[in-house]
């Protein structure tokens, strides 16, 4: 039987704690690139399985090496900037034809960066911790994924919508500058811990 109550505490505490984490710019700099439905699909699809390995580990997850994890994490949103930058304008009108892309390729592109940028994260610990706690691995389970989605959700979303006011050019230009700065913090994190 799900509580209400336990899914509801913990889709807010996950839902505060991921709100401002790289996965939201993850979410918006795939969301201005591909069909929002493709890359939500991919994420989504990352986060049921982070959250489930998180329900099943428990706590075992805070001694995972974190010098392993922001290393990787700090590559990839290097790699990810530098695919950004290496992109040339003229291509907008290319990009912005989601169809362009296939389904497979987006989302595993999604469930990629999620599954490696968040393996870890704050609100996998939190999750994992959370089911302990509650020892009611279904409502936490289902609270934390909802949270989850839906933080990703208006991500994409915001992308879309952001795509329509801003060039692409720009936003690409932003986004390509933000991921670089994580992908920096990501690796000094690694190597001063």
């Amino acid at each position: 039987m799900i509580s209400f109550t336990v899914t509801a505490v913990v889709f807010g505490v996950v839902f505060l704690a991921e709100l401002p984490d790289k996965t939201a710019l993850a979410g918006l700099v795939l969301g201005t690139r591909y069909r929002a439905s493709y890359v939500f699909a991919g994420v989504a699809a990352a986060f049921a399985l982070h959250v489930a390995l998180a329900v099943a580990a428990g706590s075992v997850l805070t001694l995972l090496p974190q010098q392993i994890v922001h290393a990787i994490t700090g590559v990839l949103f290097l790699g990810g900037a530098a695919v950004l930058l290496r992109n040339k304008e003229d291509d907008d009108e290319e990009i912005r034809r989601p169809e362009n892309q296939s389904f497979w390729k987006v989302a595993g592109a999604g469930f990629m960066l999620i599954l490696v940028a968040e393996f870890g994260d704050l609100t996998q610990i939190m999750t994992a911790n959370l089911a302990a706690r509650y020892d009611d691995p279904l409502s936490v389970g289902l609270g934390a994924v909802l949270a989850l989605w839906a933080v990703a959700g208006l991500g994409i979303v915001g992308g879309k919508a952001l795509m329509k006011r801003v060039p692409l050019a720009l936003i690409t230009k932003i986004a390509a500058m933000l991921m670089l700065a994580l992908g920096v913090w990501s690796l000094w994190e690694a190597v001063s811990a």
